[in-house]
């Protein structure tokens, strides 16, 4: 298909130093969880965003010693020969496909505690981390500076060997060379404190230790954060860092730009919408003749020719949309928009690295497996018989289940009880905020109409004779779960036996379905997800008085992994919802709330007219269980097997139930005996 000439600016070459980009596609330096643990893994999953077209593709976090260690969460290294061979596997499979690839040289400084290899760091002075682990850096004498400007040469030699075509030096997110520019943490009254050009001095050293180093044939880039970390009218101040960047605007090749705030750099969808970066950054093209990119989380081609055209930016940046989508320059340049994969901004990705797990992606179910399991984003392997397949409940595990056998060619039919696809991604995306998560169906749904072998059929309920009656040789069961209304979770470990009235009891299935409470709500949340902050946030809004309750210390405690922890706690306060933290719900008598310390057992009360349990979920399994009997008494007809998949096998995040779907699609009539989960990738060094 020929390209529309409105994105032809998208295509064009663009010289970085002394390489030339293909296009302006970038994916910047994003994390992995798996860093120099897993370079076969690594590697793979690089080479097909280059394949994807992404013409330059970066590394994660690369450490240029180790007194520089972020474990647990991984991070690439540069420290010796067995780095070189490791990154050399990643360099080869992105040059294949034409693309360049860069490092981002990292020292951390205080962030780092050095757990593993257990290191002293240094950094602009004796500082905590602020990781809240119980460790500091010392501040750096002569020698450290003489030893840090060597230890950055030595990398860049070692990237140069090992075939990177870019060169980084990692200068924001409170990192070591981003403490020095600060004059909110730097307070040496040598050569590199006080005035703003002292302050630069130590980010011009290692851009000009970079440049000599390699800098004949390696572009040298620098991360940096051109704001001052505040906010003011609710736009971000850049008073301070805008001084700063006059000294340093012309040293590098490229200028990769980015908030200091990395809550804001990596905001969900919940909090930021795509393109919401540019007022961070909007002055950096007025100040530097070298190449801007930044990110936005940028899905639309249309947003991103309007913010080169503007002059915000050269080179689109991203990191989230090229994991959602490996394949999205390719997509633009064949115009086959419908076949985007847009991502949804849940910052599932990011939940890899913190946890210390391999990246994984709601959208994207192939994302960190393209090496354990040969699972590739576009290609899927040709069905291996002419078996049919029956799939029973079409949210996300339903939805990437028919596609992904679909794909491969087999007949499915696909059944929905209810008038539209999707399931629980229909509802949530309803909810405020959550509108996006809508892209997880309708990306799916879109590509149904290129596939004539899969029938959806909605407005089906299905019993099991029913299901039997379809014929199918293979049956999935999909039909997802329903939020628990009796209190039972993580702390309940059985139902509350005095609830009162259920008339007065909510769930999330009540809310999104428009059934409502009103006066004094208690929202109990004992999941410590989204969902409990959404609908706290919601019903202030509708005029409840709403407390929220957690058995947690914080309000979305998972939301630490996914940085949205603290902007969903600030906008719960910021909508005048009351927060009561550790305390565990022990009853209500329909006006009053029972409640526990989760540390003391002292009891409490609270006034209430209804209560919302956000607590757990119950798999929807009936059928499944009914089916499984017939199966076992001989009355199943020619069905072969009866499968159950996500939310209705085990409730957990989207990206679980999407993994979930694309599974049991590629394990169909999978004969090779490999067990792909004892794949282990590991660095023999």
């Amino acid at each position: 298909m020929t390209r529309d000439p409105r994105f032809d600016i998208l295509f064009e070459p663009l010289k970085i130093g002394p390489v030339t980009a293909k296009n302006r596609f970038y994916q910047v330096p994003h994390c992995t969880g798996m860093g120099w643990q897993r370079p076969n893994m690594l590697a793979k999953m690089r080479g097909i965003k280059a394949e994807g077209g992404w013409g330059v593709v970066n590394t994660e976090y690369c450490s240029i010693h180790p007194s520089s260690d972020d474990l647990l969460c991984p991070y690439a290294s540069l420290w010796d020969q067995s780095d070189i061979r490791a990154h050399r596997m990643m360099t080869d499979n992105v040059h294949e496909y034409g693309a360049l690839a860069g490092v981002e040289l990292w020292y951390s400084g205080a962030a780092a505690s050095n757990l593993y290899t257990r290191e002293v760091p240094f950094d602009v002075n004796s500082r905590p981390s602020w990781k809240g682990l119980p460790y500091q850096s010392r501040k750096m004498d002569k020698q450290d500076f003489r030893d840090l400007r060597q230890w950055y040469r030595d990398a860049a030699l070692r990237a140069k060997e090992a075939g990177f075509d870019i060169v980084y030096a990692y200068a924001n997110h409170y990192d070591l060379l981003h403490n020095f520019q600060l004059s909110a943490t730097n307070d040496r009254t040598d050569e590199y404190g006080g005035s703003v050009k002292n302050r630069s001095r130590l980010l011009r050293e290692i851009i000009e230790v970079l440049k000599d180093a390699v800098g004949e044939t390696m572009a040298v880039a620098v991360r940096f954060s051109p704001d001052d970390d505040r906010m003011k009218n609710n736009q971000p101040v850049t008073d301070e860092t805008r001084e700063f960047f006059y000294h340093v605007a012309e040293l590098p090749d490229l200028w990769d730009v980015t908030a200091a705030n990395w809550d804001m750099e990596l905001a969900t969808s919940r909090f930021m919408n795509e393109g919401g970066m540019e007022p961070y950054m909007s002055y950096v093209k007025e100040m530097t003749t070298k190449p801007v990119v930044a990110v936005g989380r940028f899905t639309s081609p249309d947003t991103m020719v309007n913010q080169i055209k503007r002059g915000i930016v050269d080179m689109i940046g991203a990191a989230r949309p090229s994991i959602a989508d490996p394949f999205l320059p390719k997509k633009v340049e064949e115009g086959r928009f419908e076949d985007i994969r847009e991502c949804i901004g849940c910052n599932m990705c990011y939940t890899g690295d913190q946890l210390g797990v391999p990246i994984r992606c709601t959208q994207n179910p192939t994302m960190g497996e393209e090496w354990r399991r040969n699972w590739h984003p576009e290609y899927v392997r040709p069905k291996e018989s002419e078996s049919t397949i029956l799939v029973v409940g079409s949210g996300p595990a339903g939805l990437e289940a028919t596609h992904a056998l679909g794909k491969r060619g087999y007949n499915v039919m696909l059944s929905e009880a209810r008038t539209e696809l999707g399931g629980r991604v229909a509802q949530e995306s309803r909810l405020p905020t959550l509108s996006e998560w809508i892209r997880v169906k309708d990306y799916r749904e879109q590509q149904f109409l290129k596939l004539p072998n899969v029938d959806v059929f909605l407005d089906s309920y299905l019993n099991a004779e029913d299901a039997l009656l379809a014929e199918a040789d293979h049956i999935v069961i999909a039909t997802g779960a329903k939020w628990r209304s009796d209190g039972f979770g993580r702390t309940n470990t059985i139902r509350i036996e005095n609830l009162g009235s259920s008339e007065q009891i909510f769930t999330p299935d009540d809310i999104m379905a428009g059934r409502l409470p009103k006066g004094r709500v208690v929202v109990f949340d004992d999941d410590y997800y989204y969902m409990g902050p959404v609908i706290a946030e919601m019903l202030q809004k509708a005029g409840c008085e709403v407390i929220f309750v957690s058995t947690a210390n914080m309000a979305c405690s998972f939301g630490v992994y996914t940085t949205e922890q603290p902007t969903a706690q600030k906008s719960l306060l910021e909508a005048g919802v009351q927060l009561v933290f550790s305390k565990n719900l022990e009853s209500f008598d329909g006006e009053n709330v029972a409640l526990s310390c989760m540390y003391t057992e002292r009891e409490s009360m609270l006034k209430a007219d209804a209560i919302v349990m956000i607590t757990a979920r119950l798999p929807t399994d009936d059928l499944y269980y009914d089916l499984q009997g017939l199966m076992e008494t001989g009355k199943a007809g020619c069905t072969k097997s009866i499968r159950r998949i996500g939310d209705c096998e085990a409730p957990a995040p989207i990206a679980s139930a999407v993994y979930a779907g694309r599974k049991y699609a590629l394990e169909l009539d999978d004969n090779s005996g490999i067990n792909y989960s004892l794949r282990r990738d590991v660095n023999l060094g």
